[in-house]
């Protein structure tokens, strides 16, 4: 359903046709047409106070010739990306993310972050779902897609500094792309709202417990 392309600092996958695209991504958002997803790792130090972010982001994808793109941000090593993907009675997710929790968050408060002292790894997801989806049931495909990212961070047990557990970070991402079609419900009681699950939670995981293993003084810092 998608073909993976790392040329850092991109990771550009490759929908293989354009599809509807449902996103909270820095560019692009919405509800939008597109062929491409594309990630761009940047340093903490380059998203410096007053920095319009937003502007230079739109420059370095024309520049990539991906303008019509949906785009992210991160400062996690793109190069950690992970996939996972399910099958469930003739319904197909494939996910591709990639997971850092430096600026993770329990959700319902905040912690201090005085600006430019985060650490922005984020969580950024895409899901492809397979066969169509109406856009209700496409809006609810990213609701599940939520709820196991937020059950995979908790499945890793990471502790912020006031002993909670974090359930993400402040800057995750999720895009969901599908054609349109017929199905009219994605929710837990649903074939295909198993598969984005699966997937999605597999590969969040899988990230989830690389970053603990390469960050551990931060992860025991947090903790």
């Amino acid at each position: 359903m998608m073909t993976v392309t790392l040329d850092r600092p991109w990771l550009v996958a490759d929908l293989q046709r354009p599809r509807r695209i449902l996103s909270f991504a820095p560019h692009r958002p919405g509800f939008v047409t597109a062929r491409h997803v594309l990630w761009r790792e940047v340093r903490n130090a380059d998203l410096t106070t007053g920095f319009d972010v937003s502007d230079w982001f739109v420059r370095e994808l024309a520049q990539q010739g991906h303008a019509e793109a949906v785009g992210m941000l991160t400062s996690r090593d793109i190069g950690r990306f992970v996939q996972a993907e399910a099958r469930v009675e003739g319904y197909e997710a494939a996910c591709l993310a990639t997971v850092g929790l430096g600026n993770a968050e329990a959700v319902g408060s905040r912690l201090p972050m005085p600006p430019g002292q985060g650490d922005y790894g984020t969580i950024n997801i895409l899901v492809v779902i397979t066969p169509g989806l109406t856009e209700a049931a496409q809006i609810e495909a990213l609701s599940i897609a939520a709820q196991a990212r937020t059950a995979a961070i908790m499945d890793c047990g990471l502790r912020l500094p006031d002993r909670r557990y974090a359930t993400g970070t402040g800057t995750d991402c999720i895009a969901i792309a599908a054609d349109p079609g017929g199905t009219d419900f994605a929710g837990l009681h649903t074939a295909v709202g198993e598969a984005i699950g699966q997937a999605v939670r597999g590969a969040v995981a899988q990230g989830a417990a690389e970053w603990l293993v390469e960050n551990a003084p931060v992860s025991n810092r947090l903790g």
